[in-house]
């Protein structure tokens, strides 16, 4: 019987070790497609999830850009207008916060990318500018211009946050306030509603996407 017993203790234990040993694992976020394949007679089922799509725009320094200028990195992403009058400083106030959040290693690793969903008005010269005012001076932070229609149709439809016109919304445009982790194969691994409509900041979710982040990064150097 004495036996018996340590022989489960023993077994407890190495699945408490193993449960502990392994790293923890963001999801993969969006519409999955299930793929079916054959392999030797046996069909298989595979799951395949959405990676952000090709794209080019031009950041705040004129320059083009598309995914190829930030490959290998992992990107925070947000959605905001230089001449928003609410939602946006206080966005970007929180990601300025998250940048002194991480270390000088993750930072090496991450790319923060700001799509503005007023390109008419926000030209290179005009993200510049809120850059300047912003004291937003991180090299590894872009400010991008582009195609009107296709900015809200990536935001909402790939990086799973909302932005588009609204005559009824202070500056003519509505956006969320939150912001999208994309690991450096383009998949979304994380969406944080960090700045709430009512311009509040939900401590909980900056915490969750800090944590996440943190994460990810792991998994990020793991796989180099």
């Amino acid at each position: 019987m004495i036996k018996i017993v340590r022989l489960v203790n023993l077994v407890l234990l190495l699945l408490i070790f193993n449960a502990c040993s392994k790293s923890p694992k963001l999801p993969f976020l969006g519409n999955a497609d299930v793929v079916y394949f054959e392999k030797k007679g046996t069909i298989y089922a595979d799951t395949v999830y959405p990676k952000i799509p090709k794209f080019t725009f031009t950041n705040q320094l004129g320059k083009q850009v598309d995914n190829t200028t930030y490959r290998g990195k992992i990107w925070i992403a947000e959605f905001f207008f230089a001449s928003c009058p609410s939602i946006c400083p206080i966005m970007n106030n929180q990601l300025k916060r998250l940048y002194k959040k991480l270390s000088k290693e993750e930072l090496e690793e991450i790319q923060f990318l700001s799509f503005s969903i007023d390109p008419t008005h926000d030209t290179p010269s005009v993200l510049k500018a809120y850059q300047r005012r912003h004291h937003i001076n991180y090299k590894n932070w872009d400010f991008l211009t582009g195609d009107e229609a296709e900015t809200h149709r990536l935001g909402i439809q790939n990086f799973l946050t909302f932005a588009g016109k609204d005559d009824e919304s202070a500056g003519g445009y509505a956006h969320s306030g939150s912001f999208t982790l994309v690991d450096k194969n383009g998949y979304v691994r994380g969406v944080y509603a960090v700045t709430n409509f009512d311009l509040s900041v939900n401590e909980q979710e900056f915490d969750r996407m800090v944590k996440e982040i943190e994460i990810l990064y792991d998994e990020h150097i793991s796989s180099k």
